[in-house]
């Protein structure tokens, strides 16, 4: 009786494997310069090199990557147009986007101090937008359809997760320092909500939709160097988090386990929702992958900028080292032929 289901998974994991192996799919992918400027960052640190950035640098490749995300999906959402079907998907987006931090957060708790388990829980509660593209391309192997819109989704749940991240720190963050000091909640929401990374993502995704095709026309060339920004951005963080790898030390057990655990638990809760709000195989596979992928770019710059007293030696290489190979090689599988039983 399960000899069927066994090859059934076995050939929809064949296929992903054939995706990773595929000369486009690494060089898009495993073996992209960004990814690999991150390893770089890494060796260069462990070889005792000097290469480094000079700040204030870093910070710049930060905004800069929040705006052109912000503009991106502005854009797609301009492109979109509004439905209800579209409100259900954005407004599950939202939902998990809010409610994944919120719980990852309190697991975190046990092992980190407030401002590494915020800017963890936030990492896990955003996306990444390559395991997105690597489920498209899953998806258009198997010639099955999948709607535009959610890519409109992938950027709206950027932002939710950095805002519930920053409140959470600045609620317990604040209890850590001074458990007698009275909460100042409206500080607090102001911290939240106008935190100055995002102001620019929130701000850049409205001037998205305002300004349309024109406004995307002309922000062509600067959208053009966002690969080389992203190079830098991750050779510095390969950088940084080499030099705090120390901190890993009796860690690295529990973040491997939550990691893996995490983005199961996340997948399930994603195909759920998909189930009840009746969308397609397509659209919902594509949705599990938001739910249960983790960001290595927007929201560790994010982080770095709104919690300076994190530890980029868990976000990125967590995201990046753990959670990416797992979902692209085993999650995307396993994800579709769950929902093919389900759907």
């Amino acid at each position: 009786m399960g000899s069927p289901l066994l090859v059934q998974y076995l050939d929809l994991s064949l296929l992903v494997m054939n995706f990773l192996f595929d000369m486009s799919m690494v060089t898009g992918n495993i073996l992209s310069p960004p990814v690999l400027f991150f390893f770089l960052g890494l060796i260069a640190v462990a070889l005792k090199s000097d290469l480094e950035i000079p700040q204030p640098l870093p910070k710049l490749f930060s905004l800069y990557l929040l705006m052109d995300i912000g503009l991106h999906g502005g854009h797609e959402l301009y492109h979109s147009g509004f439905s209800w079907e579209l409100v259900t998907v954005l407004g599950a987006c939202f939902l998990m986007a809010s409610i994944v931090p919120i719980y990852s957060f309190f697991i975190l708790r046990a092992r980190f101090g407030a401002a590494d388990a915020a800017a963890i829980a936030a990492t896990f509660g955003s996306i990444s937008a390559v395991t997105f593209i690597t489920g498209i391309s899953f998806l258009e192997s198997q010639q099955v359809a999948y709607k535009g819109y959610m890519v409109a989704g992938m950027a709206l749940m950027e932002s939710p997760a950095i805002i519930i991240g920053v409140l959470l720190y600045n609620i317990y963050g604040q209890k850590e320092q001074n458990s007698k000091k009275k909460t100042n909640w409206g500080h607090i929401l102001r911290d939240a909500f106008f935190n100055g990374s995002i102001m620019l993502l929130v701000g850049a995704l409205l001037i998205g939709i305002l300004s349309g095709d024109k406004g995307w026309h002309d922000f062509q060339p600067f959208d053009s160097i966002f690969k080389g920004m992203l190079c830098f951005y991750l050779l510095d963080n390969g950088i940084v988090a080499a030099r705090r790898l120390k901190a890993l030390r009796g860690n690295l057990g529990f973040l491997l386990s939550f990691s893996i655990l995490m983005p199961l638990f996340n997948a399930a809760l994603g195909i759920g929702i998909a189930y009840l709000i009746g969308l397609s195989k397509g659209n919902a596979l594509l949705f599990c992958l938001l739910t249960a992928s983790a960001s290595y770019i927007a929201v560790p710059a994010a982080m770095r900028l709104a919690i300076p007293k994190s530890n980029p030696a868990f976000t990125v290489p967590v995201a990046l080292g753990i959670v990416f190979p797992f979902n692209v090689i085993i999650g995307i599988p396993l994800y579709y032929y769950i929902i093919q039983q389900i759907l």
